[in-house]
């Protein structure tokens, strides 16, 4: 578990200096920084895999991180397109990846019944950001749906995932205002949504990387018997 954690130290660091970035307003720093995060998570999960075998969750995972990095720098990768949409597809790629690796691959329960709180978040902030959302109104519906869904299959997995599914929840909540509400947002929200957002796509890997170990071990116990 130590080396484990030992492989998120780059990705850790420099979410620390963009976040810092972002509270003090440093461009210059926070548009590179960012643009680095998602290459070190997945950089981070490769390297947790050194010395065990590769499964098709770790590509999942890998393809999902991915996603978010085209998501992360959609005007920069997709400068001759619309960033928002850009963003919507890409991020709802991911989180279509994500619902999968944790439904259909990763779950270890049944949906917990608190779990419903999603789909109260999901019909409350269209609610309330519906007049505000323009011709993106039915994207970001749609969009909510796969978020809220991601968040949903996450509270089936292991505490990391769960947790993680938490925070990009709430990174996007908070983001959706910035987008649609600005004049609502004080300024500290920016740092916010970044903070939030690492540690959910952070705890993902985490717990992924946690979940296959674990399986791993289990069935190979299973076969020494």
């Amino acid at each position: 578990m130590r080396r484990l954690w030992i492989v998120f130290v780059p990705y850790i660091a420099v979410s620390v200096v963009h976040v810092a970035a972002l509270a003090v307003g440093s461009d210059a720093v926070a548009a590179p920084t960012k643009l680095a995060l998602m290459p070190l998570l997945a950089l981070a999960v490769a390297w947790g895999v050194r010395g065990s075998r590769w499964t098709p969750p770790h590509t999942l995972l890998v393809v999902a991180i991915g996603l978010s990095w085209v998501g992360d720098g959609a005007g920069t990768f997709i400068p001759w397109m619309p960033t928002v949409p850009m963003m919507l597809l890409f991020f709802g790629l991911a989180h279509l990846c994500y619902i999968w690796l944790f439904w259909r691959m990763l779950a270890v329960r049944r949906a917990p019944i608190w779990a419903a709180v999603y789909a109260v978040w999901w019909l409350v902030l269209l609610a309330v950001l519906w007049p505000n959302l323009g011709g993106l109104a039915i994207a970001v519906a749609i969009y909510g749906l796969v978020l809220g869904g991601t968040a949903f299959a996450a509270s089936r997995c292991h505490p990391l995932i769960v947790w993680g599914g938490v925070f990009f929840l709430t990174s996007d909540s908070v983001l959706a205002f910035r987008l649609f509400a600005p004049d609502a947002m004080p300024d500290w929200t920016s740092p916010l949504v970044m903070l939030t957002y690492c540690l959910g796509q952070g705890l993902f890997a985490a717990g992924v990387l946690v979940s296959v170990r674990a399986r791993n071990v289990a069935q190979t116990t299973v076969a020494t018997r």
